[in-house]
């Protein structure tokens, strides 16, 4: 019995990473001898050909499925070669990928939609959200992407990275809107019009002011050549003063309309229903879609090759 130690790649297909599943193949064959020399064939059949010990199929990303068998003939330029093919399916571990990437990109979008439960005023506060989400969701892009190989499509999790991006944008862009009308959201609340009690006040003041006062002055004069003497009678002698034209008071201002802060925008409310409910419909429609994909475990086999006798 010859043990050999093999190191083989196996052709994966990533557009359903991390939920994916693959058949690896392992050829063996001999391409010194031909077919007509030399035939391979299973002597214990294809279901009990290739025994995996339990212990020694523990792979840290992976779980052995199953594996399955099958022969065929490669065709050259000098000749036809039988060759045997074992396929082991895997299926990748999801819990590695829901820690390191997941789970952070969930809360991060969560976390963006706690700036709608912020008032409008609260530039800084909710710029800081915004900022530091969208950042979080780059720097975890770019970390989910560097662990994987160099492909030209997107995979699964590409596209819930790119969607969750979508949704944290999407909450920096609603914040700028609601800032946009908060800048005139100090508006007026309507009551131009002078109450009726301060209008009656103000024309009674008015009345008061028309009104013309004439106070009483007395003025006593006496005769050059007379001596004033304390026991003569004096004629007391008094004229109305000129009269004075009343001193316009100045207006009453009326009083400013009362500036309203709208702390609640109608777009912070529809946005505090529509963002979570768009974000838990994704989470549902996409999990639905990928944990319950059965994975193409089975390879297509090649048919045995037929030998004249």
């Amino acid at each position: 019995m010859t043990k050999l130690t093999v190191r083989a790649e196996c052709p994966m297909h990533l557009e359903d990473f991390p939920m994916d599943a693959h058949a690896c193949p392992l050829k063996f064959g001999s391409y010194a001898y031909t077919r007509a020399e030399v035939v391979y064939v299973w002597t214990r059949g294809a279901a009990q050909s290739v025994v995996v010990a339990e212990d020694g199929s523990r792979l840290n990303q992976y779980d052995l499925m199953g594996q399955s068998v099958d022969s065929g003939v490669v065709q050259s330029s000098t000749g036809e070669y039988v060759v045997m093919t074992t396929h082991f399916h895997l299926k990748r571990k999801i819990g590695y990928f829901v820690i390191q990437t997941y789970l952070p990109c969930i809360m991060t979008v969560i976390l963006s939609q706690v700036s709608f439960w912020l008032n409008r005023e609260s530039v800084p506060a909710r710029t800081v959200f915004g900022v530091t989400t969208v950042l979080t969701m780059t720097t975890l892009s770019i970390s989910a992407r560097n662990s994987l190989p160099k492909v030209a499509y997107a995979t699964a999790m590409d596209w819930f990275i790119a969607v969750c991006y979508a949704f944290v944008f999407s909450a920096l862009i609603e914040f700028a809107t609601v800032n946009y009308f908060t800048k005139r959201g100090y508006a007026w609340d309507g009551k131009s019009v002078v109450p009726e009690k301060q209008k009656k006040k103000k024309e009674s003041m008015l009345k008061k002011n028309n009104t013309t006062a004439y106070p009483a002055a007395t003025a006593t004069t006496f005769a050059p050549n007379i001596a004033r003497d304390p026991g003569l009678a004096t004629i007391a002698k008094s004229a109305p003063p000129p009269p004075t034209e009343p001193k316009e008071e100045p207006k009453p201002k009326p009083p400013e309309a009362k500036k309203t802060f709208n702390s609640v925008s109608k777009i912070d409310r529809i946005a505090r229903i529509a963002f979570p409910l768009l974000f838990g419909t994704f989470n549902l429609v996409y999990w639905a879609t990928y944990l319950n994909k059965k994975p193409k475990l089975s390879a297509s086999p090649t048919p045995p090759p037929t030998f004249n006798p």
